[in-house]
């Protein structure tokens, strides 16, 4: 069994899956394997597959699907891998050559007697230019819950590390949900409230800026609306005890819980009485009218009744 599962989900990226495979090729550390799951992909990327897997000097397992969405991708993810630590590298990024030997070093560094209050390590971007992507953790390394770096450190831009297995496979997305999309912040703040994460001022995923994107123009937001009503209503339930950190950053998630809910077809008071903490409902009642508003402005736009 390896010590990493690289996991990259793609859908129509044939013409970026190369910066994924080259960076992997490149590891110092090779105590890993690389699942890619396919999300319906139209452009050929089988049959780069096929040659990547015939060329590799690792496990490189390739899982075709219908397109179906992120969610459903992540969850295969988790019944497929092998490794004890998951790390999800996308398909059109890379990363340096010594970034699974420095998390592996970061994850070998936390004491054995506390490792199992970690989730996993994560480190830092930087863009094919080079620049660091978003700023610095305040101190290195920096050991914290996800919610603790966001309301109290106010970290921000893009972040990049594994979280093991085990953690991770339970928070399953639930799959029973329209849409193709559910916010990775309805994870991330679950795994927040039990496990802390070992935080790097290493800049370890190259995170590029150039890839154009697959979506053209204002998408409706009733596509993927009970995708969002679930994470804003994740964060209301447990990171309402945050407000006075950030309380303008809460108001605006339960504006959007409201927004979502509405257009999910959820109605007021069913809203309220599903939030499970006395914050989260505060802060839905101060920040409902906002949500009308937003919702309406949705119908105007996109002609829904």
């Amino acid at each position: 069994m390896p010590l990493f599962t690289i996991y990259t989900p793609t859908f129509n990226r044939a013409h970026t899956l190369h910066r994924v495979f080259e960076s992997l090729h490149a590891q110092t550390c090779r105590d890993f394997e690389w699942l890619v799951i396919d999300d319906g992909s139209t452009d050929g990327t089988a049959e780069l597959m096929r040659r990547y897997q015939a060329e590799a000097g690792f496990p490189v397992h390739y899982l075709p699907m219908p397109h179906r969405g992120a969610h459903h991708a992540h969850n295969l993810s988790l019944r497929e891998s092998h490794g004890e630590l998951w790390l999800k590298l996308d398909s059109d990024d890379g990363c340096v050559p010594e970034a699974l030997e420095r998390l592996k070093h970061h994850w070998e560094s936390i004491p054995q007697t506390e490792r199992d209050g970690f989730s996993g390590v994560t480190g830092l971007c930087r863009d094919q230019n080079g620049a660091r992507v978003g700023t610095l953790f305040p101190t290195d390394p920096l050991d914290c819950s996800a919610a603790e770096l966001e309301y109290r450190h106010k970290v921000r831009g893009e972040k990049w590390g594994f979280l093991r297995l085990d953690v991770l496979r339970r928070f399953p997305y639930p799959e029973d949900v329209p849409g193709n999309f559910i916010p990775e912040s309805f994870i991330w703040c679950q795994v927040s409230r039990q496990f802390k994460t070992r935080h790097i001022n290493e800049e370890l995923r190259i995170y590029w800026t150039d890839a154009p994107s697959l979506v053209h123009g204002p998408s409706n937001p009733r596509t993927n609306a009970v995708g969002h009503r679930l994470m804003f209503k994740m964060v209301l339930d447990l990171e309402s005890g945050w407000f006075f950190r950030a309380p303008l950053r809460l108001l605006r998630a339960a504006a959007q819980s409201v927004r979502f809910s509405l257009l999910s077809g959820v109605g007021l008071s069913r809203q309220f009485r599903e939030l499970q903490s006395t914050g989260g409902r505060l802060l839905w009642l101060a920040a409902s009218p906002l949500g009308a508003v937003l919702y309406l402005r949705d119908c105007r736009r996109f002609g829904m009744a």
